[in-house]
């Protein structure tokens, strides 16, 4: 094993050993949660281009339903990531943008999302070979 995957190796197994053998208590499964969710890093990545109403941030991201977009920006406020505003105009608007916090982060999701544009292709090639391997199985 290479020194990063050895150090990663360890830490694994000195988070399992902390949380009692139970990895569902891991610090790093814990933050990662809520960023990995299907909508979750698409909105981090349309709020750390500037604060958005929550009527942009439907328009942006269309797929997500505006259900799912509440309880997203709701986890997204509780881990410290986004601020919500509430604007003093006739009706009242809200606002939604990142906090230092939330930049912070953005820096390291930013280094993952270009890795998944980069090889998106190379992720769909092995999932159509698996699936077709596995088909004829």
């Amino acid at each position: 094993m290479d020194k990063p995957t050895t150090i990663m190796s360890a830490k694994f197994q000195a988070c399992r050993a902390a949380a009692g053998g139970n990895i569902d208590n891991c610090p790093v499964r814990d933050v990662i949660a809520n960023l990995s969710g299907k909508w979750a890093s698409l909105l981090v990545l349309v709020l750390a281009e500037r604060p958005h109403r929550f009527g942009d941030l439907r328009r942006l991201v269309p797929d997500i339903s505006q259900r799912m977009l509440t309880q997203t920006l709701r986890d997204l406020q509780r881990d410290g990531y986004v601020h919500r505003e509430v604007l003093p105009t006739t009706p009242p608007s809200v606002e939604y943008s990142l906090t230092d916090f939330g930049h912070s982060m953005f820096v390291p999701l930013l280094g993952l999302i270009q890795w998944a544009e980069r090889n998106h292709a190379a992720v769909c090639t092995a999932r159509t070979r698996f699936d077709e391997d596995h088909v004829r199985s």
